[in-house]
């Protein structure tokens, strides 16, 4: 299947702690079907102190998101859900909501 979601997409969340925030995303992991967001479901790590990173202590890091729960921000700012169409011989991205071509 076709992605829907890219890196650098511009996506809002639709359900979890940060309900209605927006971020671009940073990763996506197609097997597991999770994207991360710049920003958003943030959680802390404890980590031992090691050569790499000689403090340690708490960390702040984006976890991931399952792709159900994120949609793609239209040039509206609302959420739209993503279709593809054939336009000049290539396959495109475009918002169902506003009809027009998501570039990313």
């Amino acid at each position: 299947m076709a992605a829907k979601i890219k890196k650098g997409d511009r996506v809002v969340l639709l359900a979890g702690k940060d309900k209605g925030r927006e971020g671009a995303v940073v990763k996506v992991m197609p097997k597991d079907e999770r994207v991360v967001v710049e920003g958003l479901n943030m959680v802390q790590r404890h980590t031992r102190p090691s050569q790499s990173d000689p403090q340690g202590g708490i960390k702040h890091k984006e976890a991931s998101v399952h792709v159900s729960n994120v949609a793609v921000v239209d040039s509206a700012g609302k959420p739209t859900r993503v279709g593809f169409r054939v336009e000049n011989g290539k396959k495109v991205r475009f918002a169902k909501t506003t009809g027009e071509v998501i570039h990313g």
